[in-house]
């Protein structure tokens, strides 16, 4: 296989109190059922607001605003259900379930449902018992959830996540990588088309 022919990366850095982040989702699904093995697509922790940063006012004037600016006409544009969530938590436990459950053959599961349980449900990202809780109803091993994120066993990995975008100049989600045998091809920041996704990937083909 040479270089041009060997299969493109596309590294995702998404944040689960991201709404553009979610909305992003669907469209990610079509781009790798439209170039299959073509195309892997990883995902990667960013959190937006690490301690000791402050969270968002969940009453603020800023989240109503971009709400109704952009996040409601984008969700309505891509046929998804999103509220306001009534809070703001830190993410980064959330980042750390997620990392565990690809040790578990279980991110995609766990995945959708942290991002829909938060913009659906106003799901508390930041507790351990929400996020068991979450991981139970999917049928997952709550009891080993629970002891790697007392342990804090992914914390490492999610720092490491945030480490890498920053090295690539990446300091807002969701951001885009794309790699072929970890040359950097392309990046593409903020939530974009199902359209400019696809073509941007067809041009490495």
């Amino acid at each position: 296989m040479t270089h041009s022919q060997a299969p493109l990366t596309l590294v995702v850095w998404s944040d689960y109190v991201c709404p553009f982040c979610y909305l992003e989702v669907p469209e990610l699904d079509v781009l790798a059922d439209r170039f299959g093995p073509q195309l892997n697509i990883e995902w990667r922790a960013f959190e937006l607001r690490p301690a000791p940063v402050p969270t968002l006012d969940p009453d603020g004037d800023y989240l109503h605003d971009i709400w109704a600016r952009a996040v409601y006409p984008m969700a309505r544009e891509r046929n998804m259900t999103l509220r306001l969530p009534s809070l703001q938590p830190r993410s980064r436990l959330a980042h750390e379930a997620a990392k565990w459950t690809m040790d578990h053959a279980a991110f995609p599961a766990l995945h959708h449902e942290l991002f829909r349980g938060f913009f659906e449900d106003s799901l508390d990202l930041a507790s351990p018992d929400a996020l068991i809780d979450t991981a139970r109803r999917l049928g997952l091993d709550e009891g080993s959830l629970s002891r790697h994120l007392a342990e804090g066993r992914y914390r490492d990995a999610v720092l490491k996540d945030q480490q890498d975008a920053s090295h690539w100049g990446l300091n807002g989600v969701p951001a885009m990588l794309l790699l072929r045998e970890g040359e950097a091809l392309d990046n593409i920041q903020g939530a974009q088309s199902r359209d400019h996704l696809i073509q941007t990937v067809a041009r490495f083909i």
